[in-house]
């Protein structure tokens, strides 16, 4: 199983999940958190994913985080715990 991928993203993906970030207004409160889980270098599936978080939702696929979702949105994939 991949582990995330946080160095060499496409300019384009970071651009993508600033972007999301501002949109839904996710809190830097959340965003420490995600850091924190990032810090544990967990596994995910090689297709798409999700992390539930208090007040977010983070999705993936495979190595990449795809994008940031508010409690309400529907994620795809695996839950991963």
């Amino acid at each position: 199983m991949p582990r995330i991928r946080r160095q060499k993203l496409p300019r384009a993906l970071i651009q993508h999940l600033a972007l999301r970030i501002r949109q839904r207004e996710i809190s830097l409160d959340q965003m420490g958190l995600f850091a924190e889980w990032c810090d544990t270098n967990p596994e995910v599936p090689d297709l798409e994913w999700f992390k539930r978080f208090p007040r977010m939702i983070v999705c993936g696929e495979g190595e990449l985080v795809k994008t940031f979702l508010i409690p309400g949105q529907a994620p795809h994939g695996q839950e991963v715990l």
